[in-house]
């Protein structure tokens, strides 16, 4: 321990970026306790009620699509995501502990893009290689300057 070589509580906090007050408690707990009781800490709060295990499951499921479970559309929404984690794993979450879940996995929220039912890819691709470039071109530099 730092405090056995001699360090000062205020030098231990500075060089591990707590304050002295978190270097005290630690102290305090190791001379009761002894040093093995900084190591095992028990997180404070009741137990999460989805395990870890299932929790790492829960982006594969997710992975095969919302309509997979009777969703209509491909869309994922918190409700939607609380539904399948109930369905699955027998747990209720809010959705706003839903959202906090998806960003401890990193799962990102999915936003649709919405199209036109008449959109035709195949002309907005000629017309982006062929008239595009043609409107850009014709674009004089000495244009007046716009008035926005």
């Amino acid at each position: 321990m730092l405090h056995e070589q001699g360090w000062k509580q205020r030098d231990i906090a500075a060089a591990l970026g707590v304050t002295e007050g978190a270097v005290s408690q630690w102290l305090a707990r190791a001379r009761a306790e002894g040093v093995a009781a900084l190591r095992q800490r028990r997180s404070p709060g009741a137990p999460p009620k989805l395990p870890r295990a299932q929790l790492a499951a829960l982006p594969a499921l997710l992975a095969r699509g919302a309509p997979a479970f009777g969703f209509r559309g491909d869309v994922w929404t918190s409700p939607r995501i609380a539904t399948v984690i109930e369905t699955h794993f027998g747990v209720r979450y809010s959705t706003r502990h839903v959202r906090r879940l998806l960003q401890y996995l990193q799962w990102t929220p999915q936003r649709p893009v919405p199209r036109a039912t008449q959109r035709d890819e195949d002309v907005i691709e000629q017309w982006s290689t062929e008239r595009w470039p043609a409107l850009k071109k014709g674009r004089s530099k000495k244009a007046a300057p716009s008035s926005g």
